[in-house]
């Protein structure tokens, strides 16, 4: 149902995303629920999303998401915005045929100039699917074995196609906690084997909307366009719009929300919380200051790891050591801090950095503003 549209303040939205994100408390909840929930966690960088899971689920332990990973209930592939990102078996098979075009588009744009007039994507998807589905394989090594046919076209371009032209996941060791691993892909066909038939794309979007605004609204149809990296987005909110509550942020933008979803009072406490690198709770919004500020945005571009206190990007964070040595948690504030928020900061640093040292205690550093 459609309601009249209120306005939502922005640190009511902010604690709201934070309940939603499971970062205002840790849930109770599996991995692979949360992953499920989150609709994917970012993962470019290969063990990030342990720390993005250490950070939303009670109890948590690097074993949990290892055995998801090498029994192929979770998996690292190309999804939002042409992002590595880490998913569920059921979302990697439903969700990749709806973003299929978005990835090959977005490489092709990035690629274009390199790769000539003359390059049959059919031809290349058909030759290169053979070869990733034999066995896992570097994307380069395909390039390499396909060069002789397509020889105008540079090796890292053609790697680069043809590790988007055919769903592929990235196979363990790769992801693995504790280990390094080069980044080999295997077909989804080869990977998953015989699976359930994928629902129609309409229904697949319709769902895809409906639960990012679960995990990430109140949002604007921006928001879901730019985390998702989707067009033809618009059609599939007009379908929606009955079944969904409307609000107005202090910009006077229409938000968007799940009718039965609630808001969170701006003045509910929010603890501390590290994330990883390229956190979804801060890229996947077009007008990020909900939970970032403006000046700060950029570094959310590099892949800083940030670290919120009273909710909002407050400093940015990196570690250092190992279990053996025991890990150091070296924090940048971008802000001077009251001395409680110190201490609670200071507190789930070293948590962090017991986490990340396999339970041997560590260490924490602070760079003041």
């Amino acid at each position: 149902m459609t309601r009249t549209a209120v306005t939502v303040d922005r640190a009511t939205l902010n604690r709201t995303t934070l309940e939603r994100q499971r970062l205002l408390r840790r849930a109770d909840a599996t991995a692979v629920d949360t992953i499920q929930h989150l609709v994917g966690l970012q993962a470019q960088e290969p063990l990030e999303p342990y720390v993005g899971l250490w950070s939303r689920n009670a109890g948590f332990a690097p074993a949990e998401l290892v055995d998801l990973l090498q029994e192929r209930q979770a998996v690292r592939t190309l999804m939002m915005r042409r992002t590595l990102h880490l998913l569920t078996r059921s979302d990697a098979l439903r969700l990749r045929p709806a973003h299929q075009a978005m990835v090959v588009q977005r490489t092709l744009g990035a690629r274009g100039r390199q790769l000539g007039g003359e390059l049959d994507l059919d031809e290349l998807a058909t030759a290169a699917k053979a070869l990733f589905a034999e066995r896992p394989r570097i994307s380069s090594e395909v390039a390499h074995a396909l060069a002789d046919r397509w020889p105008g076209v540079p090796i890292d371009a053609l790697a680069d196609v043809v590790g988007s032209l055919v769903p592929v996941v990235q196979v363990p060791p790769r992801g693995i906690w504790g280990q390094r691993a080069a980044a080999r892909n295997q077909a989804f066909s080869a990977w998953f084997g015989d699976h359930d038939p994928v629902p129609d794309e309409a229904e697949v979007l319709d769902d895809l909307v409906l639960r990012y605004l679960g995990a990430f609204g109140p949002a604007t149809s921006s928001d879901v366009r730019a985390w998702s990296g989707l067009s033809g987005l618009p059609a599939v909110i007009k379908r929606l719009r009955p079944r969904l509550r409307r609000y107005r942020d202090e910009a006077n933008r229409e938000l968007l929300d799940l009718a039965d979803a609630e808001l969170t009072p701006a003045e509910t406490p929010a603890p501390p919380r590290f994330l990883p690198a390229f956190d979804n709770v801060v890229l996947g919004y077009a007008d990020r200051i909900r939970m970032i500020d403006d000046d700060d945005r950029p570094l959310s571009i590099g892949g800083a790891r940030f670290v919120l206190v009273d909710g909002r990007v407050a400093a940015s964070w990196t570690s250092t050591g190992d279990a053996d040595s025991g890990v150091t948690v070296q924090l940048e504030l971008f802000r001077q801090l009251r001395p409680a928020e110190r201490t609670d900061l200071t507190a789930e640093a070293e948590a962090l950095a017991a986490f990340l040292g396999d339970g041997t205690s560590g260490r924490v550093t602070i760079q003041e503003p």
